[in-house]
């Protein structure tokens, strides 16, 4: 059964998240495990469990936990310094998720500042396989970029490049769908045709059994803007009924959907929740 939530503040510790999503009527919550905008590998709080599924127990809505990477991260780095700061830290934060039971660990994976898509494969399919390497049960999930710059993920065929570069199967790497970055970069689904070409697009690069996670955002910014803005559901330029439809197509059925709108300025609200579960 798919699971509907949102993107909670971890402040306090992983317990208190969990109450935020119940508050919030989430049945899946995204966190930050590790500080997102800092480059020292602060373990968010289990408030004395062994294990989140000792606070999920508790819960009576959440049952699922994942977490988000710092934005810092950038494998595609042609910086030496940063690279080696990047790899260092995804590898903590996967190690802690893997350590205390959270599945999934969401990551944009980076701009290769100029150098090309094609010269940083080998490299960010390394630094993602090396990351990975020994932990037990946490899987990766690279998520699309809305398009800017030079980032890397803009589109399925990158994303299944860098996937299939790495030889892991999809119990390791997989995919989140952000749909507002997909709008940003220019796929407009909008309508059902526009719908049906990406589902194409996503089958041709061979990731229908690689996407575990659906950021579900409307936007703030035009179609083909390349910029991350996202909007609350029917205030965006992609409409509730477009987002509706996306979300109930079979290749999505059985996608976690885990909003990241604003909300009132602090995130989801039981109202958005309540929504997404009126469009399917």
């Amino acid at each position: 059964m798919r699971l509907i939530g949102g993107h909670v503040s971890a402040a306090g510790g992983i317990a208190k998240a969990i109450v935020r999503g119940e508050e919030i009527d989430a049945s899946i919550i995204q966190i930050f495990t590790n500080s997102p905008r800092g480059w020292k590998a602060q373990r968010v709080s289990l408030n004395g469990a062994s294990n989140v599924s000792e606070l999920l127990a508790k819960s009576s809505r959440v049952e699922k936990v994942v977490s988000h990477a710092s934005y810092l991260v950038n494998l595609a780095s042609p910086d030496e310094e940063l690279l080696g700061k990047s790899r260092a830290l995804l590898r903590e934060s996967l190690t802690y998720c893997d350590e205390i039971g959270v599945p999934e660990l969401i990551l944009h994976v980076g701009s290769h500042r100029g150098s090309g898509f094609e010269t940083v494969v080998g490299q960010v399919s390394e630094a993602i396989y090396e990351a990975l390497d020994g932990l037990s049960s946490v899987r990766l999930l690279l998520e699309n970029s809305a398009g800017a710059g030079d980032s890397v993920g803009r589109d399925f065929y990158e994303l299944s490049v860098l996937i299939g570069s790495t030889g892991l199967d999809p119990e390791r790497l997989g995919v989140c769908v952000d749909t507002q970055h997909l709008f940003a970069k220019g796929y407009d689904y909008r309508e059902a045709g526009g719908l049906e070409e990406l589902v194409l697009e996503i089958k041709d690069a061979g990731l229908e059994d690689r996407i575990f996670a659906i950021h579900l955002n409307d936007s703030k910014s035009p179609l083909g803007s390349k910029l991350d803005r996202h909007e609350n559901f029917d205030d965006g330029t992609i409409g509730s009924e477009a987002i509706g439809r996306f979300i109930s197509h079979d290749l999505f059925s059985k996608v976690d959907l885990i909003l990241e709108v604003p909300g009132d300025g602090d995130g989801p609200r039981s109202a958005d929740v309540v929504k997404v579960r009126g469009l399917l």
